[in-house]
């Protein structure tokens, strides 16, 4: 019995076997590849074996067979044309027909011994042949029995030659089933008699509609009543392409009609297109785009009657009013699905293209009101007129039956949110451009579409439905919008809409059911609709527009009041607060002692809300604009000595900053000594750099390096940075004139050169640059 091993040593010894085993696997492959490139490898005691395997073959036998089989059959249908068509030797057409009778009789005999021999593709290629030997037969026989036929005359010889050779290649097919050309060949050939029929007969648009139709049902017929494997099965792909064309001509010549008695005539054609179109979708399973185009069909034959009786506009209504109860076609369970699915779908697609043309009427009407832009409050009152377009009552009455058409599929298909997010969107453009055209007086349009605008805002606040709640939200931010764009015509529509609809914003948002999104951009409107209130009085006044941004002002100051009053809705809230602000400041840009005025009552109101500790950022925008409002003072007052105003405001900030690090170590420098130090410094530097003297750089660089020295010495970031920073900028404010003496005087190509100089350097040293840098960020950020 063998001692087994401890783990370590077999551990090693399966390390050392695997190592041999790769050793060899390696060698055996290296002298694979070898052999298998030598010319002709040998087996010892063996006779020899066959070749390597080399390159693969490119063509396999039957491919081969094939190409060759369609190129003698290529051949022999050029020479059989070339022998018809072009003079031959002494033969006249006569004789040319009758040797090509022999040869087609013999084309067409000879497959049938071939397949009995099992050579099914020569069998095709000369079934081929035989069959285009047909059509030069037919060629030859109108040109020997009809050489001075006009164009009418040999398009009625075509459509019965058509015919001619598609009964008999079917038959041809019939009897050689194991051929697969002459079926097809049959069933495209007999898409031609009928339509070349008409055509020879000078027939009009809907007698050529006529015979494409006749085609298609035909064709149809044969496709329904085929074998499930006959090749006939596929005849519903012309039926399809022959029954578009017959829809489209109905459709052009229903379109063009000047009256009813000229609108039957597409009506009926449209009429059988619909019968037909239905029939495939019965007994073809999958047809349903034929159910499509038969809903399309029925609705253009039934409204085409009435178009040209009516206005445009109502010949739209009428046709949606028409292809509404299609939809009702899903709940009809005795039709089969395609029929169903189709029907349904045509009736969604009419209601698509009419809701369609509604929205644009819709949206044309609402622009219009841009034009109030031009000259706002031209009027004193509402009743002057707020320039609104006519849409006509067909636009809203069209989205209207879309939208009911929509809420009623919503309920049908629950499953589905497009449906409900349809209905909202045209309900309400239904409802919102519906006064517009009644010529009802200003004011009670304007009533209306306000009512229409807050039941979309409750309707987003109520609906439990998320995407309905989110459309009805968007539109009714649309209509609030519309609305106050037409009350500026007027100013007493003004405050009445901007009040009316501010205060539905701000009931909104302390509606608490609602769900958060909604109540936090109600919101922000009521604080927009503040804003735009406190404008419209401002304009009131005779004050100078710059002056409006004090009582602008007022309204972010209310809302960091309110603070934490607001609740989830505080974020939105400050949000449009912030952009009153900046509202406020671009009014006031007109004056400088007015914009530095609200500079400083706008960062008083960003220190009040700083104060709050989730908000302590809101304190460096105070910063920002208390200098800001400074530096505007002081350019607006001309002083050329900034630090005689700025000195007296960084001296009690620093100490400030000073008794703050005492009181509390761990602040940082930045808050205790930044702001302080910013109100002298930066100013100081941008006097210092339109200064041509020599006393204000030297100072201020003297006071930037002893703050940098400081910074260091205490390791004091803010002033580290600051002073370095500041330094910085001097002394390359004094370079300055002299780099540029210099760089006149250097040679054109000199720059490139160091900087490409340069360049190599830093990427020959950037390994180590990246090191040093590394530990230039760790100093600083053990600064404090």
């Amino acid at each position: 019995m063998n001692t087994p091993l401890p783990p370590a040593d077999e551990l090693a010894l399966i390390d050392r076997e695997l190592g041999q085993l790769d050793a060899r696997r390696l060698y055996l492959l290296a002298r694979r590849d070898w052999l298998l490139r030598q010319p002709a490898p040998l087996v010892w005691g063996a006779p020899a074996a066959a070749a390597a395997p080399g390159r693969p073959t490119e063509a396999s036998a039957p491919g081969a067979q094939n190409l060759l089989l369609t190129l003698g059959a290529v051949l022999l249908a050029v020479a059989a044309l070339a022998f018809t068509l072009i003079s031959w030797g002494s033969l006249g057409i006569g004789g040319r027909s009758a040797v090509l009778a022999v040869v087609t009789a013999a084309a067409l005999v000879t497959p049938a011994p071939l397949l009995r021999r099992g050579l099914r593709s020569t069998a095709e290629s000369v079934a081929a042949v035989g069959l285009l030997l047909t059509v030069l037969d037919a060629y030859a026989l109108f040109a020997v029995g009809m050489p001075a036929a006009d164009a009418d005359a040999a398009t009625a010889y075509a459509a019965g030659a058509t015919a001619v050779l598609a009964a008999a290649w079917a038959g041809y097919g019939r009897a050689l089933p194991a051929l697969r050309i002459p079926l097809p060949a049959a069933l495209l050939t007999a898409q031609l008699p009928l339509p070349l029929a008409a055509l020879a007969s000078d027939a009009g648009p809907a007698e050529l509609g006529w015979a494409l139709l006749a085609t298609a049902a035909l064709d149809l017929a044969l496709a329904a009543s085929a074998p499930a494997r006959w090749p006939a099965r596929a005849a519903w792909i012309p039926a399809a392409a022959l029954g578009a064309g017959a829809l489209l001509i109905g459709l052009s010549e229903s379109a063009v009609a000047a009256s009813a008695a000229d609108a039957a005539a597409p009506a009926a054609l449209l009429a059988a297109v619909a019968a037909l179109g239905v029939a495939a979708a019965w007994r073809i399973p999958g047809a349903w785009p034929a159910a499509t185009a038969g809903g399309l069909a029925a609705v253009a034959a039934l409204g085409g009657t009435a178009r040209p009786e009516l206005a445009p506009g109502w010949a739209v209504v009428t046709h949606l009013a028409l292809a509404l109860p299609l939809l009702a076609a899903v709940r009809v369970t005795a039709l089969p699905e395609p029929v169903r699915l189709g029907l349904a779908r045509a009736g969604a697609g009419i209601a698509g293209l009419a809701a369609l043309w509604g929205c644009a009427a819709a949206v044309t009407a609402l622009t219009a009101r841009l034009r109030v832009l031009d000259e706002v409050w031209a009027a004193t009152t509402p009743a002057a007129g707020v320039p609104l377009a006519q849409p006509g009552v067909a636009a809203p009455v069209a989205l209207l039956l879309a939208a009911g058409a929509a809420r009623w599929l919503s309920r049908v298909l629950p499953g589905r949110p497009e449906p409900a997010v349809m209905a909202v969107a045209l309900g309400w453009g239904g409802l919102f451009t519906a006064p517009l055209p009644l010529g009802l007086p200003v004011a009670a349009v304007l009533a209306a579409q306000l009512a229409v605008t807050a039941a979309a805002g409750l309707l987003a606040l109520r609906s439990p439905d998320r995407p309905t709640a989110i459309a009805a939200g968007a539109v009714a931010l649309l209509g609030a919008g519309n609305v106050s764009l037409a009350a500026l015509d007027g100013r007493a529509a003004t405050f009445a809409v901007l009040g009316l609809l501010g205060a539905g914003c701000a009931a909104g948002a302390a509606y608490g059911p609602a769900p958060r999104w909604a109540r936090s951009g109600a919101a922000a409107l009521a604080v927009g609709y503040a804003t735009a209130l406190v404008v419209a009085l401002s304009a009131l006044t005779d004050l100078a527009a710059p002056w409006w941004a004090l009582p602008v002002l007022a309204v972010p100051a209310a809302v960091t009041a309110a603070g934490p009053r607001l609740g989830a809705q505080r974020l939105a809230a400050e949000a449009a607060a912030g952009a009153a602000g900046v509202l406020a400041l671009a009014l006031a840009c007109g004056d400088a002692p007015v914009l530095a005025l609200a500079l400083a009552l706008a960062g008083v109101v960003c220190a009040g809300s700083a104060v709050r500790a989730d908000r302590r950022a809101l304190g460096w925008a105070a910063g920002v604009l208390f200098v800001a409002a400074a530096w505007v003072r002081l350019a607006s007052a001309g002083v050329g000595t900034a630090e005689a105003y700025t000195l007296p405001v960084t001296l009690p900030a620093l100490a400030v900053g000073f008794l703050r690090r005492r009181r509390d170590p761990a602040a940082s420098s930045w808050t205790a000594y930044g702001p302080g130090l910013a109100v002298t410094l930066l100013p100081s530097l941008a006097a210092a750099w339109g200064d041509p003297h020599w006393p204000r750089p030297l100072l201020l660089g003297a006071a930037a390096l002893g703050l940098t020295l400081a910074g260091a010495h205490h390791r004091l970031r803010a002033p580290l940075l600051l002073g370095g920073g500041t330094l910085a900028a001097v002394a390359l404010h004094e370079l300055a004139p002299y780099v540029v003496q210099v760089v006149d005087a250097l040679p054109r190509w000199l720059p490139p050169a160091l900087a490409g100089l340069l360049l190599l350097a830093v990427g020959a040293t950037y390994e180590k640059r990246l090191r040093d840098a590394r530990r230039l960020r760790s100093a600083l950020g053990r600064l404090r």
